[in-house]
């Protein structure tokens, strides 16, 4: 399965157009040609569209300004669709930390935006689900979809 897996990984980081890094901790990284708020209202448009349940968004930066500290804009926006993630859970229920899923839309240094999110064949490999195989790819493939629409790399 971690085979599987990592061919997923490396196959999904080749076939997204544009600026893609995908590590081997899971985490999957998009440049973004919008503000990190266009990103995710970008995000949470398709996702939505999609009949994804939208559950939160955080803004790092105004919890660090609260605590009277300086963060460049860094956005967390929280999401699920439980006809795929319970699935994962029917096979392993310590997937439900990973779920429901996020998607961090971030500024570095320069300026740059980027979209980060947690790769599903990463965290089924994590929690040893090797039963479901078409719902990781489904997800997978739903989210580099989702993600290029949300950083204008489609």
């Amino acid at each position: 399965m971690r085979n599987k897996c990592s061919v997923l990984l490396l196959i999904l980081g080749l076939t997204v157009s544009g600026a893609v890094l995908a590590r081997e901790d899971g985490l999957v990284t998009l440049k973004s040609k919008y503000s990190v708020k266009q990103t995710l209202d970008k995000l949470s448009d398709v996702l939505t569209e999609k009949g994804v349940t939208i559950m939160a968004r955080i803004s790092h930066t105004d919890g660090a300004k609260k605590a009277k500290l300086s963060l460049r804009p860094t956005v967390l926006l929280i999401f699920g669709n439980p006809v795929l993630g319970s699935p994962l859970m029917q096979s392993n229920q310590t997937v439900g930390i990973d779920l429901p899923m996020k998607a961090l839309a971030w500024q570095d240094k320069k300026g740059q935006v980027w979209l980060t999110y947690n790769d599903p064949a990463y965290f089924a490999r994590r929690h040893g689900v090797g039963d479901r195989d078409a719902v990781i790819l489904k997800m997978s493939n739903a989210l580099k979809k989702f993600a290029a629409v949300a950083t204008g790399t489609q």
